[in-house]
This record gives C-alpha cells, structure tokens and sequence, in this order.
C-alpha cells in the first residue's frame, strides 16, 4: 500500500495490527462499536456526558448538585469493566492495542476533561450560593461539550478535529 498526501493518521495497519495482538478483525470491532481505525469505543464519552448532563441540570435544578457530587471519574478501563457494554474486554484489549499516538492524545485530553470535573466538583463543595454554583456548571459544560466532541473525533479518525475546526482550518 503506498501512501498518499492525503492520507489520514489512521490505517488499515492499525486494525491488523490489533488483529496480531488479539483484539479483533477490523470487522468484529466495527461490529463491538469499536472503532477499528483508532481502536476506541465512544461508549467511554458517556461517561463525561453523564456529568455534562447533570451540570445543566444544577441551574434549574439545584438539588442535581449532589448527584454530580458523586459522579466519579474512571479511566477508559474503569469505565468498561463497570459497564454492561457487551465487548468490555474487547474494547479494553483494543484500547490498549492502539496506535501509542492516538492512545496519548485521546488520554491526555480525557485527563483534562477529569481534571476540570472534579475541579469545578471541588469548588462546588467549598461554596453554597445556588448562583455561584450554576456559573460554575454552565462554564464547566461550555469548557468540556467541545472536549468531548475532540475525543470523538479522535475515536472515529479525526485525529480530534472536528468537522467545525476542519472548516474553519481548511
């Protein structure tokens, strides 16, 4: 296979390399909702968009405060062995078979996602105004709704950029 300019990060190699390594054909990872290319389910964005949604609840809702109090995070793998997703172990086995460089992106950016939740879960704690705490839901879901559509550009083999940020760069 020869490569071309405008060949994407993500290739087919990628999915025979997780078939060497025991992950899965391409297809069965397709079938798993895995993406083959990147080797990342999107099942895992549920997870951020769990506290997303119970962030915009607060402002009308201050009583949703708690329930976002004990939303915890959990890694990639934490999240699929607590899960009912029925390839868990598959999409754990292919996460840790994928491509380093797309791995290191999608968790770095996951780790900021987390460490702005619980930052804004720890100040959230220190005050008590039901104002102060609506201002800070509504500027966490502003600083992570387009964190996790990166990441899900990074799973479907957008390399993180979304179809907004290819228009306005291209």
């Amino acid at each position: 296979m020869t490569s071309t300019a405008n060949e994407s990060p993500f290739s087919p190699a990628i999915a025979t390399q997780a078939d060497q390594n025991g992950a899965g054909s391409g297809a069965a990872l397709a079938a798993a909702n895995i993406n083959p290319q990147s080797g990342l389910a999107t099942d895992y964005l549920n997870h951020f968009n769990e506290a997303i949604m119970l962030l915009e609840m607060i402002p009308d809702m201050p009583d949703c405060v708690e329930d976002f109090l004990n939303w915890r995070p959990l890694t990639y793998r934490e999240h699929f062995m607590a899960s009912n997703f029925k390839a868990r172990e598959q999409a754990i086995q292919a996460y840790e078979n994928a491509n380093p460089d797309i791995r290191a992106k999608f968790d770095k950016l996951t780790a900021t996602m987390t460490s702005i939740l619980t930052a804004v879960a720890s100040a959230m704690k220190e005050v008590r105004q039901h104002e102060t705490r609506a201002a800070l839901a509504t500027q966490a879901v502003g600083w992570i709704k387009p964190m996790v559509m990166r990441a899900g550009g990074i799973i479907n083999g957008q390399g993180g950029e979304t179809d907004v940020d290819y228009i306005m760069n291209h």
